[in-house]
């Protein structure tokens, strides 16, 4: 029946218990962004769906950042990062920022705008928010960014492009 759990036996082995978590959680639909940094420890990217607001006061973010990205070493080192809110039509350009693609190759698959940190915003973004990070807390395979927002770029109209199921949807 639709709507009710189905009960059976716990298997309660690890990667069980993880291919169960990773199923649940393609149900909850996410907005998709994709992180940018730039400065003296290079330029860097990758899409992400693990961001939300902390505070309006002052403006803050979360993010969430791979330990096992290669956008890892340069946002730590950089200390800066732009977040990108992706439209309905940039789902080529977050394939190439989640996937195993160079990062030159990433950029070249649209245009970039460098903010006040050197943090880069996609042109054409429905919002871009150039960020400092003040803290860093450990999340077990990622870092979880604690994000103080220097400036905000909003554009008009567009679609969200969200990820739910696996696959990318418009709203």
């Amino acid at each position: 029946m639709q709507g009710q759990a189905v009960s059976k036996e716990p298997d309660n082995t690890e990667e069980t218990r993880r291919e169960d978590y990773r199923n649940a959680m393609a149900k909850l639909g996410a907005a998709v962004h994709i992180v940018t940094t730039s400065g003296a420890a290079g330029r860097a990217g990758f899409a992400a769906t693990a961001v939300c607001s902390v505070s309006d006061n002052p403006p803050t973010l979360l993010v969430c950042l791979n330990k096992t990205s290669s956008a890892y070493w340069p946002v730590k080192g950089n200390g800066t990062i732009c977040v990108n809110v992706l439209s309905s039509d940039h789902q080529d350009l977050s394939r190439l920022f989640g996937g195993k693609t160079p990062v030159e190759e990433r950029f070249a698959g649209a245009s970039w705008t460098e903010l006040l940190s050197g943090g880069l915003a996609l042109d054409g973004a429905l919002a871009s928010f150039d960020c400092e990070i003040t803290s860093v807390a450990d999340g077990h395979s990622h870092d979880i960014l604690i994000c103080r927002v220097l400036e905000t770029q909003v554009s008009d109209g567009g679609q969200s492009l969200i990820y739910l199921n696996r696959g990318y949807h418009a709203v």
